[in-house]
């Protein structure tokens, strides 16, 4: 199996320019994340140590910054190697670490051996850690090839993802017994990954609990606040395809009762925000754009968020969070957003029914009482009425809690990574 799958790689390899130049029309790409996704590598690896990070996109890069901030002081490491695949990821990633000379982001070239051999001859890492579900057969045959120890961090495998790797169990076995230690985000996954061929698994907890003491960024200047002072503001996140109208729709139930509520809506994918503020305005709701607070006042009904990296500073005006993908029967079985950081930050966090993804975390959390099903638009829209008629916050034993919980899971993960180093 792994014969015919390198052989698709090499028979793919060169049309993956034009699949490139594609995405770069439609925004998903720059000329820097081509050169890079073709191992056109501009960087210096310098001598030492070098550990190696991957992720795919936005959620994964946050949930290892605590780690990165570890190693930058650890002196047995010389350098932090990050990669990743979406272009809103690279951002963040560099902005994050453009004032640190130890870290470097890249992204990831495709999986085709002659890119990748090219890739791990260029960096030569000490060791290599894989976050969450970002398996690439071809990187990782050739990583362990290497004798270069391969690390499966707060692996995530869904139910979804279990069936497919189970129709190719020789394949699986093959790829997930190069691991030399995975450590399962849940009880699901751990269990998955036993039977999917991997042998030292280990589960502390979801290592996304570790980032609550993220800090608030707030650019927000005096002017925003002093308009919203008195506003009842509630944050629709991580939302996805007709969960931003779903979302408006609540604002009109809302605004019957509380006539001074600002809704701000943030999408997972900011390339749709033409699409969704056209669709807002349909339902004559006054819309702006986060880079346009300016234009706020009092007849303001939404703010709908178009770059990446604002949120938690909406989390932390907010009372409440609607978490998306989670009200649309067509993702059931890929379902869910991470609620962890918007309850660390005391928010009430309301999510639909589908939150397959994360159905462990919302357990927890929910035992704790921070969070709250709804089925519908009409549902939200009357549970956010009854937050904002509610005069307390969060109780600050709940967010200790979490934070505790999340710094034992750092801690716990941070002493298996040391072990090779």
């Amino acid at each position: 199996m792994h014969f015919c799958y390198k052989l698709i790689t090499y028979f793919l390899y060169p049309l993956l320019p034009i699949y490139l130049y594609f995405r770069k029309l439609n925004g998903k790409e720059d000329s820097v994340s081509i050169k890079e996704k073709l191992c056109i590598i501009n960087a210096s690896r310098n001598e030492g140590f070098l550990i190696w990070f991957h992720v795919a996109s936005v959620g994964e890069a946050m949930s290892i910054l605590p780690l990165i901030n570890n190693f930058i002081d650890e002196k047995k490491i010389n350098k932090i190697l990050i990669t990743s695949i979406t272009l809103s990821s690279g951002k963040i990633l560099k902005k994050k670490f453009q004032n640190s000379q130890k870290v470097t982001h890249q992204f990831l070239p495709f999986d085709v051996p002659i890119l990748t051999n090219k890739f791990l001859k260029f960096w030569k890492p000490n060791l290599s850690v894989f976050i969450d579900s970002e398996i690439w057969p071809n990187l990782i045959f050739q990583t362990s090839k290497r004798k270069i120890p391969l690390l499966l961090l707060n692996a995530r495998i869904t139910k979804k993802s279990y069936n497919k790797w189970k129709f190719l169990k020789n394949f699986s076995n093959k790829i997930f017994g190069k691991f030399d230690l995975c450590i399962a985000s849940n009880k699901d996954s751990e269990t998955f990954l036993k039977t999917l061929g991997a042998k030292n698994i280990k589960n502390f907890g979801n290592l996304k609990f570790s980032n609550v003491k993220t800090s608030i960024n707030n650019k927000f200047d005096s002017t925003f606040l002093e308009k919203i002072k008195k506003r009842k503001i509630w944050c629709a996140a991580s939302t996805h395809s007709n969960e931003e109208v779903l979302c408006a729709q609540s604002h009109m139930i809302i605004k019957k009762t509380c006539d001074n509520v600002l809704t701000v809506i943030i999408p997972r994918h900011i390339n749709r925000v033409e699409k969704i503020n056209m669709e807002l305005k349909k339902l004559n709701l006054k819309v702006i754009l986060s880079n346009e607070l300016n234009k706020l006042d009092s007849n303001t009904d939404i703010i709908l968020v178009n770059s990446y990296g604002e949120t938690l500073n909406f989390y932390n005006i907010s009372k409440c969070v609607f978490l998306g993908k989670s009200l649309i029967e067509s993702l059931k079985l890929d379902s869910g957003q991470n609620p962890i950081e918007p309850a660390a930050l005391g928010c009430t966090v309301f999510h639909g029914p589908n939150i397959s993804n994360f159905a462990e975390i919302y357990k927890y959390l929910n035992e704790l009482g921070a969070t709250r099903s709804v089925a519908n638009a009409e549902e939200l829209g009357q549970s956010v009425v009854e937050e904002f008629k509610r005069d307390k916050v969060m109780s600050p034993q709940i967010m200790e809690k979490i934070e505790k919980y999340g710094q034992n899971i750092f801690n716990n993960v941070i002493m298996e990574l040391k072990k090779y180093i």
